[in-house]
C-alpha cells in the first residue's frame, strides 16, 4: 500500500497527516519537557517524521512492505535523507539513524520528494 506523510514542527508542538488511498489522518503533539522550546526547527521536524512514522506503525496504518512517500520542506532534509549527507547536527543524526531502523525493520519502501512549504498539509495543523 502507498502512503504520503507530511510532517511538520516547531519549538512547541510536532503534526503529521498521513495520506492513503483518499483517507487522511492527521495527528499533533505537544513536545516532551526535554525538547519543549529547547530545539530547533529542523531538530523539531526530524522529531515529527520519526514520532509520526513509528505511530502509523503502531496504529497499523503503515504495514510492514509499504511504501512511504515522504513530502520534504527542507533542501538540508533532502540532502540528509535522500542523499544520504551527514549533518554536523548529533541530534539530528541519532533521529537519523533512528528512522533508518523503522524503515529496515519493516522493510517499507521511502521515497523524499521535496515540496514547498506552503504545500506541507501537516503545517497548519501546528496553529
Amino acid at each position: 500500500m502507498d502512503h504520503t506523510y507530511y510532517f511538520d514542527g516547531d519549538k512547541k508542538k510536532i503534526s503529521w497527516t498521513i495520506e492513503t488511498n483518499g483517507a487522511r489522518i492527521d495527528q499533533v503533539r505537544t513536545h516532551i519537557e526535554d525538547y519543549y522550546e529547547k530545539i530547533s526547527l529542523e531538530q523539531s521536524k526530524y522529531v515529527a517524521l520519526h514520532v509520526g512514522i513509528f505511530w502509523g506503525i503502531g496504529r497499523f496504518i503503515i504495514k510492514n512492505g509499504d511504501t512511504v512517500n515522504v513530502k520534504l520542506d527542507l533542501k538540508s532534509m533532502f540532502e540528509n535523507l535522500g542523499e544520504n549527507k551527514m549533518q554536523n547536527d548529533p541530534f539530528v543524526n541519532s533521529r537519523t539513524r533512528f528512522i533508518q531502523q523503522l524503515i529496515d525493520q519493516r522493510k517499507i519502501t521511502v521515497r523524499y520528494d521535496t515540496i514547498e512549504q506552503h504545500e506541507n498539509k501537516a503545517t497548519s495543523l501546528l496553529v
